[in-house]
């Protein structure tokens, strides 16, 4: 997509861009419970914290109230279509319809992606070319061609990719829309934060044992999971200056947590190999994403959780919310369940007040299959794990592998 026509990061254009995509998107719903709530407000056991690095600290007591954003509820099962309805539709704007649909638009992506910008598309009757690697689910290459769209296939790594979608382009002069690092596409996944915000201040002053804070918007925080850093970053612009602090949440298995290891060392890490179940997290952060995620005064810091703790998490919600998520949506809510330096941070900048948080579900698009080999014992995936063959989840995988 052309620079000539992005908009400046700032709150005001999440703004302008959630009033072009609200006929195109769901107002999914921001649901409590109080059970999680209570469970996060519960110092961690000695035994639970055997083990790790915070094993013999005093464990945090924090006191937090969440308030969670099911974008598992979305149009095709992801917050994706929010970036993706919105660079198209300021591309329409930029070169008129017809052009567009001359053209066509273009990308890679194994999943959420690429449905996304495919449902995109057909609404404008835009012929859509998505790049996915042969490896991809066979369920989300359904999933994707179920929209209309024309699908190539390529090998896994990102030079593969990269060479179908310069192929396509040269033969059609199809747009590039990128997967996450784009201005347009951050600004559309900002929208987010906006709902979330507005909805969580409606709940908590209807509700008589909460009270809203003088000058502020109700929450106190939003945490958000970080791959490629889209949405992150889309929330984080669209809470900048609001008061509200921003916090991200990846998997630490096999250096998933690429965002937070480059802030710690001042550079970006441009290169993800893991087999995280959290598979929508398994992208580098994008370049773009970078300048504000590693800005303090947007992304207040970043955590890290393991597998074990992204399974817990995954349960709870699943048992207790009834709410169907993908592994990749509950790496926040792992974040302040069981992350200690987290949780501290809470305790000492909350005080006795405590904290509303709002955590972000990204999104629902797993299977049972996937679901029940993932929480089956783990001798059952581990030869095919090791082979590289399949990841924690059971499907199969590709390195770097935009969502």
């Amino acid at each position: 997509m052309g620079s000539s026509a992005e908009l400046p990061l700032t709150r005001e254009s999440v703004i302008a861009a959630h009033d072009l995509i609200k006929p195109n998107i769901h107002l999914t719903p921001v649901q409590t419970n109080t059970t999680l709530s209570n469970l996060a407000s519960t110092p961690q056991t000695a035994e639970a914290l055997k083990g790790t690095q915070w094993e013999g600290q005093e464990p945090a007591r924090p006191k937090i109230k969440l308030f969670f954003k099911c974008e598992n509820f979305q149009r095709i099962g992801a917050f994706k279509v929010r970036g993706a309805f919105h660079a198209v539709k300021r591309l329409i704007e930029r070169e008129g319809l017809e052009e567009v649909r001359r053209k066509g638009v273009v990308t890679h992506s194994s999943g959420n992606h690429a449905q996304a910008l495919a449902l995109a598309a057909e609404t404008f009757n835009i012929p859509a070319h998505i790049v996915m690697p042969k490896i991809s689910t066979p369920s989300k290459i359904a999933g994707t061609q179920a929209q209309g769209a024309i699908v190539h296939f390529s090998g896994s790594t990102s030079q593969e990719r990269e060479a179908v979608v310069a192929a396509v382009i040269k033969d059609t002069g199809a747009t590039l829309v990128p997967p996450y690092d784009h201005p347009h596409i951050i600004l559309g996944q900002g929208t987010v934060a906006l709902e979330l915000t507005e909805q969580a201040s409606s709940l908590i002053a209807s509700d008589s044992g909460l009270s809203v804070k003088e000058g502020k918007l109700g929450l106190d925080a939003v945490i958000a999971p970080c791959g490629g850093g889209g949405m992150l970053a889309g929330n984080a612009v669209a809470l900048h200056g609001t008061g509200i602090k921003v916090f991200a949440a990846e998997p630490s298995f096999e250096g998933g947590d690429d965002a937070r290891r480059g802030v710690a060392a001042g550079a970006r890490i441009t290169s993800v190999k893991t087999l995280t179940i959290a598979d929508g997290l398994r992208t580098p952060l994008g370049e773009t994403n970078w300048k504000i995620v590693a800005d303090p005064s947007y992304v207040h810091s970043l955590y890290s959780v393991t597998e074990d703790n992204i399974r817990d998490a995954m349960r709870l919600v699943l048992e207790r919310m009834k709410c169907f998520v993908e592994p990749s949506a509950v790496v926040g809510l792992a974040t302040i369940l069981y992350n200690e330096d987290f949780r501290k941070v809470v305790e000492r900048e909350a005080g006795e007040e405590g904290w509303n948080i709002g955590v972000i579900f990204s999104g629902g698009n797993t299977t049972i299959e996937a679901i029940m080999k993932m929480f089956a014992p783990v001798g059952d995936v581990k030869a095919e794990r090791e082979q590289g063959v399949v990841g924690e989840d059971g499907e199969r995988v590709a390195e770097n592998v935009a969502g």
